[in-house]
């Protein structure tokens, strides 16, 4: 349970039935900030969140019972006509989309055909009321390529429980240790960060790389002879972990948000990240940014911005302000209305809705 619980809403409110849609639940960031909405008890008082994991090919046919959907689904052409076939069979249902992967970075590292890409999303994103982005940084990179529009764009940043980072004790003061938590894939860099790790000196140092994935074998190729570096594997109890470490790598080469900088940040671990994507919101007092791929940065960073100078207050104070922030952002969305309007249907050109039996709340 959250330490931080906000006075709840009026018990006069009506409240909503929102279903959750996701297609991937491996152990991680986005399934724990799925959990948060769902058990969060202030959420619970103006709306019951449910999680609905689907099977890709079933989300087409799905019939929803709720006045709100939100799709935490993967985009690409290949869904593109299940989504068009989740709209048209939930006329009446506000829908909302979440985009937890595609970022600038990942533009630029993955897509080689970008004008074909940009208008899948802009097609995928005008099936939605809205479209929510997880970092200013992301929220930004769709307005300015002309994705999504502002009146139909939301920066709602992730939280998860944060209280048990919180009350975790300071680091130690001399750092040994340094951790990263995440996937072992492409996207986190932790080969750059093993490469930046090897050139630190001392027998007294630790790097523990928190995770499993389909990179293990070449990370671990990559830390052969160098018995300082360590794979603990996946962890059930993320704050356990971080009570293990003084310091946080996030290396990542793209990163739509990153909730393991949000809880390094909470825990007061310094934290060494890189400049990119959602990253760049967590930029303040312990955290350091560098260059992706940049081996000799991060090893330097690593070495001389070990310290972090927040207090057990503002540690506090940091985890209650994401919660509310979180708390409050979806409590706007999911109260600002129950379906598209006449214009909005035009836009998404879906000929099979009849637009005169849509009764829209405002947007």
């Amino acid at each position: 349970m959250s330490f931080f619980r906000p006075p709840a809403p009026s018990a006069s409110l009506d409240r909503k039935r929102v279903i959750h849609l996701v297609d991937d639940t491996t152990p991680g960031g986005v399934m724990r900030y799925l959990d948060f909405l769902k058990n969060d008890a202030a959420l619970a008082e103006a709306a019951e969140h449910i999680l609905r994991p689907v099977s890709r090919g079933e989300i087409g046919r799905l019939s929803l019972d709720a006045e709100v959907i939100v799709s935490h689904l993967s985009v690409n052409w290949r869904a593109l006509p299940s989504l068009i076939a989740l709209r048209a069979r939930h006329a009446s249902a506000r829908m909302i989309h979440v985009e937890h992967s595609y970022t600038a970075a990942f533009t630029a590292l993955n897509v080689p055909s970008r004008g074909r890409f940009f208008t899948l999303l802009r097609s995928a994103y005008a099936l939605f009321d809205k479209v929510v982005a997880v970092s200013a940084a992301q929220g930004e990179w769709l307005r300015a390529r002309g994705i999504v529009p502002w009146d139909r764009l939301e920066i709602i940043r992730p939280a998860v429980d944060l209280s048990d980072f919180a009350s975790l004790p300071a680091p130690r003061t001399r750092p040994r240790v340094i951790g990263a938590f995440g996937r072992l894939d492409r996207q986190k860099g932790l080969d750059t960060l093993i490469l930046a790790f090897r050139k630190i000196p001392g027998h007294d140092k630790t790097l523990r790389l928190y995770g499993a994935g389909a990179d293990l074998a070449m990370l671990k190729s990559l830390a052969a002879g160098d018995a300082r570096i360590e794979f603990p594997g996946h962890v059930a109890v993320p704050a356990l972990a971080m009570a293990e470490v003084d310091v946080v790598a996030m290396p990542s080469r793209w990163e739509a948000y990153g909730i393991a900088a949000l809880e390094a940040r909470v825990a007061g671990r310094p934290l060494v990240a890189t400049s990119i994507d959602g990253l760049r919101d967590h930029a303040g007092p312990g955290v350091t940014l560098v260059r992706p791929g940049a081996v000799d940065e991060l090893s330097q960073a690593l070495l001389e911005n070990a310290t972090s100078s927040q207090t057990s207050d503002e540690r506090i104070a940091l985890a209650a302000l994401s919660e509310t922030a979180t708390r409050d952002g979806w409590r706007r969305l999911i109260m600002e209305g129950t379906c598209l309007t006449s214009a909005r249907l035009a836009e998404a050109e879906i000929p099979s809705l009849s637009r005169a039996a849509v009764n829209c709340g405002p947007l």
